[in-house]
């Protein structure tokens, strides 16, 4: 059986793909790294975004482990256009999954993009796999699973947040591991 953690990187300086973490954001990710020593991971993928990378880093090299990039893990993108109601139109998006925006991906969209990562990495064999993403696209991957993740468990995620999602061939389970 397959797991995967799935992390979602600390506090950062903004929304572009090169905001770095905040000091405390730096701070996280080494109590993110202590945290994750308890589970034995195997491989580490994760969003090319500089926060996400910043995120794993402090594990990574602490266990040795390659930080292996696959864009399937961006960031959802909701449009390309600066939205002033953003929040109510990201809202939108959990209730109505194909409604999309100019230059954006629907929910639907989105949620494919990373389950055909969760499918490929699917595999018989035991293997932790830690996936570092962000938040929008973890509530997408988990509302996949359980409608029941919506945009109200999406307010409540916290940077860092972790889940862990245990899969097998018969049913996907998750649970809020992060203290």
């Amino acid at each position: 059986m397959t797991k995967f953690l799935l992390i979602r990187h600390c506090s950062a300086e903004g929304q572009e793909p090169e905001a770095a973490l905040t000091e405390a954001g730096l701070e996280q990710a080494q109590q993110l790294a202590d945290f994750l020593e308890t589970y034995s991971i195997d491989r580490i993928i994760s969003s090319p975004f500089t926060r996400t990378i910043q995120t794993i880093t402090p594990f990574a090299l602490k266990n040795n482990l390659h930080i292996e990039i696959d864009e399937r893990l961006m960031e959802r993108v909701l449009s390309s256009e600066n939205l002033p109601d953003w929040y109510d139109k990201l809202q939108q998006t959990f209730k109505d999954k194909d409604v999309k925006f100019t230059g954006g991906e629907s929910s639907n969209e989105a949620a494919h993009r990373i389950l055909s990562l969760v499918h490929e990495l699917n595999n018989k064999e035991s293997e932790t796999i830690a996936l570092v993403t962000h938040g929008n696209l973890s509530s997408l991957l988990l509302n996949s699973f359980s409608p029941s993740f919506g945009f109200e468990q999406w307010k409540q995620l916290t940077n860092p947040d972790v889940y862990m999602i245990e899969t097998d061939s018969n049913e996907t389970q998750y649970n809020r591991i992060w203290r």
